[in-house]
């Protein structure tokens, strides 16, 4: 096989499957160990409601990440949707 050909069949086998697996093992937990210490850092100087927004923001957050990353958008919505429509 010449050059040419070899690339073409390494690019071929190219997937972004690995970058999402590494992303959902590490970097998500590392974000929110991080979110988790700055809390506890402004639940210490007596905060209390500042830690409750931003924690209600968190979880708004966490939800939407979810959804994202279970690519179970759409049937969610439809769920949504049902709960209002009927």
């Amino acid at each position: 096989m010449t050059g040419p050909q070899v690339l073409e069949l390494h690019a071929q086998a190219l997937s972004t499957s690995g970058l999402q697996g590494w992303i959902q093992d590490n970097v998500i937990p590392l974000i929110l160990l991080g979110i988790a210490i700055i809390l506890l850092w402004i639940g210490g100087k007596g905060d209390n409601a500042g830690v409750a927004r931003r924690s209600v923001g968190l979880i708004v957050g966490l939800v939407a990440l979810g959804i994202a990353v279970s690519g179970n958008g759409p049937e969610i919505g439809n769920f949504l949707a049902g709960l209002l429509v009927g």
